[in-house]
């Protein structure tokens, strides 16, 4: 008798277990949803380039499209070929935004960044193991890159926010990513580990990381970290352009310009 009990309490666990992994598995899917449409803003996505984006099957992202419509985190246009974030999710991120949106206390600095050196300037924040675009202020140089806008999403370690920010974690925490995440997929082989390793400590040396249009040929950019108030790097503002403008000549000026106005944010959020 005690052994049929034993049996039952086990399977019931491992019944337990198994809805646990699928709840997981359905929550993992509905964020890698609303983070595709939220990198495709403001010109939403289709479901096909959803399915494309997330690795799900075209029936089962529709079906969380249409799921997270009906509870009004999503929206769809009128002739139903586009989803965009919903109404819910702004009166959330109205709420969140208290606690994580530096925008208000950064916006000058974007906008002196741009004025000063007439480049496009952009500050990005961290979500994990991505960065994600909050603002970006046109410079008045007239030839613009155009990798970064408000909503694009990118690794740690690719872009100069997502060097700027991984190169100021600790050593340990750059290990673990660099030995989880294979960044050749998508970027070759100019983020492979060893090259990454390679512009963090060239990051660390000086203060603020520089992209050699190692996404786009041409595209330059630079950034630098902005700490919160635990020292930890959780933002960054870089400028983008053309390679003529990021010249090792004007590469300390540049780079100046951005530890200044990076030091300026990170010295506010302190206090």
């Amino acid at each position: 008798m005690l052994s049929k009990v034993c049996r039952h309490v086990a399977l019931g666990r491992v019944a337990i277990h198994n809805m646990d992994m699928e709840g997981a598995q359905l929550v993992g899917r509905v964020a890698a949803v609303l983070r595709a449409v939220s990198g495709s803003m403001p010109g939403g996505l289709g479901t096909g380039a959803v399915a494309d984006a997330t690795g799900l099957t075209r029936p089962t992202a529709h079906r969380i499209l249409s799921s997270l419509t009906a509870d009004g985190f999503l929206d769809r246009d009128p002739e139903g070929s586009r989803w965009y974030l919903g109404p819910e999710l702004y009166l959330m991120g109205a709420i969140a935004a208290e606690r994580y949106d530096i925008t208000g206390v950064a916006r000058d600095s974007v906008r002196a960044l741009a004025a000063a050196t007439g480049e496009s300037a952009f500050l990005s924040a961290r979500r994990g193991s991505e960065t994600v675009c909050l603002l970006r202020e046109e410079g008045a140089f007239p030839i613009r890159s155009f990798v970064l806008y408000e909503g694009v999403r990118f690794p740690l370690g690719v872009a100069s926010a997502g060097l700027a920010i991984l190169s100021f974690l600790p050593d340990a925490q750059i290990d673990e990513y660099l030995a989880s995440t294979d960044l050749t997929v998508a970027y070759g082989e100019t983020h492979a580990p060893d090259a990454v390793r390679a512009r963090v400590a060239a990051t660390r040396a000086s203060g603020y990381a520089v992209n050699p249009g190692l996404l786009v040929e041409g595209s330059w950019g630079m950034a630098a970290a902005v700490f919160d108030r635990t020292g930890q790097p959780a933002w960054a503002l870089s400028l983008t352009g053309v390679e003529s403008r990021f010249g090792v000549a004007r590469q300390p000026e540049l780079g100046r310009a951005l530890l200044e106005q990076a030091h300026r944010i990170s010295q506010h959020l302190a206090r």
